[in-house]
């Protein structure tokens, strides 16, 4: 069983790359992107070529749109719950679902299937380890990373089914998802090794469970975090790198709401994972609290999320300032997860590397 456990990473590290790239062929030539817009001419431009012409004007030779090649008015933005031209899968840009679909859309769809395939995958690989382990699959930093991301996943892949109008965002998680799999198949992969003795115990699977669930969600609220902060950028005119991705993404409001709900929904998780290892370390260790590294930097990622909740519900706190916070709370947890059992000594120490 663990060695079908390594085999199925490989198999899920391959199915996200796919869907990677049918993610990206939908992002470079969808009616929304700038290869699109540069490659096809929207029928009313043709409609005002012909106008300018005269009425002798003849059309453009081998030229041909189909109803889904219409790009829309650069005004018109999708909704959080609409389906935009080129996001979703309700159909062509013009409304109105046409016979055929264009290659673009349909990439976009079979990006979307193998991502639900890869996650069928992701989650064989966990319940495989867990197995050959007999036990929780959350015994060091390998079998943790797996989880969350399975958790991250799965969040998206609800979202998707919700509002297929973000189906863009799928590009950067499954890139997010590519590297955080290779990451740990190629650098945290340890051997199946029994639980120490201060993880034998059902606390193990409350504090673990709840703290992997929040910490999956979180990082799926990063995504739109980022994406809105480039979107924005966009908005007001910046034109460098990264903000020139902001034109093929939706609108900034849109993900401002999404990374509100996400981080107000995990929130409330995070926390009492935090609590429920406060009273497992009474139980453990004779204390609650110790000012152990992965305590101290679990307190600073609760300090900055809760920050970012209450800078969220301030109405003189600009929404672009609120949002960095969050992005600065995932940082934290970054090095909670990775800083904290690579570089220091503890009694969380258990990420099973030397």
């Amino acid at each position: 069983m663990a060695a079908l456990s390594d085999q199925l990473l490989v198999v899920a590290i391959l199915g996200y790359l796919l869907a990677m790239i049918g993610h990206a062929a939908e992002y470079a030539f969808g009616t929304r992107s700038v290869v699109g817009r540069a490659a096809i001419r929207p029928a009313r431009e043709l409609a005002l070529v012909g106008a300018g012409g005269g009425g002798g004007s003849e059309p453009v030779v081998g030229t041909k749109l189909d109803a889904a090649d219409v790009v829309a008015p650069a005004g018109a933005e999708p909704g959080f719950g609409a389906v935009g031209p080129g996001f979703g899968a309700a159909g062509p840009a013009s409304g109105a679902d046409g016979p055929k679909l264009t290659r673009a859309l349909l990439a976009g769809r079979i990006a979307a299937a193998l991502t639900v395939i890869a996650a069928v995958v992701h989650l064989g690989v966990v319940v495989t380890r867990g197995v050959a382990a007999e036990r929780m699959p959350w015994g060091n930093m390998y079998e943790y990373l797996l989880t969350v991301t399975l958790v991250g996943v799965v969040g998206w892949l609800w979202l998707l089914y919700r509002r297929p109008a973000l189906r863009h965002l799928g590009l950067f998680v499954t890139l997010a998802m590519v590297l955080l799999l290779a990451v740990a198949g190629l650098v945290l992969y340890v051997p199946i090794v029994p639980l120490v003795p201060a993880l034998d115990s059902y606390w193990f699977v409350v504090h673990v469970a709840t703290i992997a669930t929040s910490s999956g969600i979180l990082l799926l609220g990063a995504v739109p975090a980022v994406m809105y902060l480039i979107r924005n950028g966009y908005d007001q005119g910046k034109r460098s790198f990264p903000y020139t991705l902001g034109a093929r993404v939706p609108a900034a409001a849109s993900l401002e709401r999404l990374t509100f709900r996400l981080h107000a929904f995990a929130f409330p998780i995070f926390t009492f994972a935090v609590m429920a290892g406060a009273v497992w370390a009474e139980a453990a260790w004779g204390r609650y609290w110790g000012w152990d590294p992965k305590e101290i930097w679990a307190f600073i990622s609760w300090v900055v999320y809760a920050g970012y909740l209450h800078a969220r519900a301030t109405p003189s706190v600009k929404r672009p300032v609120a949002t960095w916070i969050a992005v600065l709370g995932f940082l934290t947890m970054q090095m909670n997860l990775y800083g904290v059992n690579i570089f220091f000594e503890g009694l969380h120490s258990y990420g099973g590397l030397d």
